[in-house]
């Protein structure tokens, strides 16, 4: 039955919400435990942390320390502190994926217990609100809708390794276990974090490894957190992005960044947060992985089941996979959960979503948060553990437009109540 022929609102059992969130990593979590504080009828669909579960690398370790990856609630309870003293784990850097993942699993059991795993097929819109069509053929109608969706939708795939067979080129994002790659020649393209480690967890598992770069690899400084000097931090005080006064000030003032000019924003994320790699995985390639840094790919094959690059140094390569480790590039309309009908709705830049300050998109009541939020609140959310200013910050406007009367159809309240700097800015994006 196509959606056209199937009418969900001639349903009799459709379930109403007032809200409703889309996507249970840590950004739907926290936004979920905000939003029950303010004791909204509200619901939130997806399998809990699923990227990080089924889509980061086993073994592997994130940059940030402990303290950055508290999942926010209201009344800051279940924070990574707690858990490691209720799990008697020990403070440790760098934390591993296993351990982060442990977290977000127990904050969701204390926190937001009411998780429903099942995926949201269709989001459509009315005036009255949204329409939502569950896999199971359930629908859920909606006065508001806050989408926080994985980073695994945005992969970015380059265009000239388009013609190569699926089995041959992958994104880093498509795998979680290295060990499916022992005994193969893999080809890393990339020279940021994810990239470099996953080199070194594929020769851990017994892969030959290529990292195929166009500059050189930026190495992070050693971590100096502890036992820093009051010189020190003053030069450069910590932060959960990384050491340095304008992470900080990112971090303590999270939506400042919001009302930059577009230009002077995407300079900034740029020219300031380029890919770079940890100090601590340079043993772990360092004569084990074969680099190739600073050079183009000037010609790609298939030939004899694998595939053939060359390189623009002259050097040959015969591989049985390419791994694109080329990061994300957010582009709404690659979510295939949206009808074509209300993307068409939504006023965006080259897929990016034109979000008000309150992260709420040109229809009245669509939310977007987490990496979706980037290019128009800044670098700190790109990372998780910028949870806990866009949770409180969409909860806060949830609840004030929830208690205008519905319908809605018309501008939203958050348009409606910004200063003029506000619009300019958003008119801007």
């Amino acid at each position: 039955m196509t959606k056209e022929q199937y009418s969900p609102l001639s349903t009799p059992s459709v379930t109403t919400y007032d809200v409703v969130v889309v996507g249970a990593g840590p950004y739907g979590l926290a936004t979920a435990a905000h939003l029950d504080h303010h004791k909204l009828n509200s619901a939130i669909f997806g399998k809990p942390v699923e990227l990080w579960r089924d889509n980061m690398p086993k073994g592997m370790f994130l940059r940030s320390h402990w303290w950055a990856n508290t999942i926010s609630d209201p009344e800051n309870r279940y924070t990574y502190e707690r858990f490691l003293q209720e799990t008697s784990r020990a403070k440790t850097y760098p934390v591993s994926v296993e351990e982060y993942i442990d977290y977000c699993m127990w904050f969701q059991r204390q926190a937001v217990p009411n998780v429903d795993e099942t995926y949201v097929a269709s989001i459509e819109r009315n005036a009255q609100g949204f329409v939502l069509t569950l896999v199971d053929g359930r629908v859920i109608k909606s006065r508001t809708v806050v989408m926080a969706p994985g980073m695994k939708y945005y992969a970015y795939h380059p265009a000239e390794y388009a013609h190569l067979s699926p089995e041959l080129v992958s994104h880093s994002v498509d795998f979680n276990d290295a060990s499916r790659f022992a005994g193969k020649t893999v080809i890393m393209v990339g020279r940021g974090q994810s990239a470099i480690e996953y080199a070194a967890l594929l020769n851990e598992a017994g892969a030959h490894v290529h990292v195929i770069t166009r500059k050189r690899i930026r190495w992070l400084e050693p971590d100096h957190s502890e036992g820093r000097t009051l010189w020190e931090q003053l030069q450069a005080p910590l932060a959960k992005i990384a050491p340095g006064w304008k992470n900080l000030i990112l971090e303590r003032m999270p939506y400042l960044f919001y009302y930059f000019p577009q230009e002077k924003k995407d300079r900034f994320i740029r020219n300031n947060y380029k890919a770079a790699a940890n100090d601590w995985l340079w043993d772990r390639i360092n004569g084990k992985v074969e680099l190739h840094e600073g050079v183009q790919v000037t010609q790609l094959s298939e030939a004899d089941g694998g595939v053939v690059m060359q390189l623009s140094d002259g050097t040959s390569i015969n591989a049985d996979h390419i791994m694109l480790c080329t990061g994300y590039q957010v582009d709404i309309r690659k979510l295939p959960m949206l009808h074509q009908s209300l993307i068409s709705q939504i006023a965006m830049d080259e897929g990016t979503p034109l979000l008000s300050s309150w992260f709420e998109s040109s229809v009245p009541g669509l939310y977007f948060i987490g990496m979706t939020s980037l290019r128009g609140f800044g670098p700190y959310y790109r990372f998780a553990f910028g949870n806990p200013a866009a949770a409180q910050r969409v909860a806060q406007s949830v609840a004030r437009k929830l208690r205008k009367p519905a319908p809605y159809d018309s501008q939203s309240e958050t348009q409606k109540s910004e200063s003029p700097a506000e619009k300019k800015t958003y008119a801007e994006l």
